[in-house]
């Protein structure tokens, strides 16, 4: 099993959710994330204040899967959430010793 952790811009996630639904995944954990990679932030000017804003908003998606299925989401959300710009985000992937799910207690891919 593989937990894929996906980094994207905000406006993505609708995009990245309906491919991931097309692609067969039933569960997924959003949250929000604030970061920056090589664009360093950028500066924006406010009642005629120039400040820089450090940490950009992110979102964070992460989806469990099979082995055989991780390389398959990893392209679908590459691809929902690319845009050829900087700072579209990152797609990594971690192994996974187990899953239990809580309410009936199995284990393994039938907890996913």
């Amino acid at each position: 099993m593989k937990l894929i952790t996906a980094i994207i811009q905000p406006h993505k996630l609708d995009d990245v959710k309906e491919a991931l639904a097309a692609a067969g995944v039933h569960g997924l954990t959003v949250s929000e994330a604030n970061g920056y990679g090589r664009q360093r932030g950028h500066t924006e000017v406010y009642r005629g204040a120039e400040y820089t804003v450090d940490l950009i908003p992110k979102i964070r998606i992460e989806v469990l899967s099979d082995d055989a299925d991780a390389e398959t989401l990893v392209d679908v959300i590459v691809k929902s959430a690319g845009s050829g710009t900087i700072g579209d985000g990152k797609v990594w992937v971690a192994p996974l010793d187990s899953v239990t799910r809580v309410r009936t207690g199995e284990t393994g891919s039938a907890a996913i």
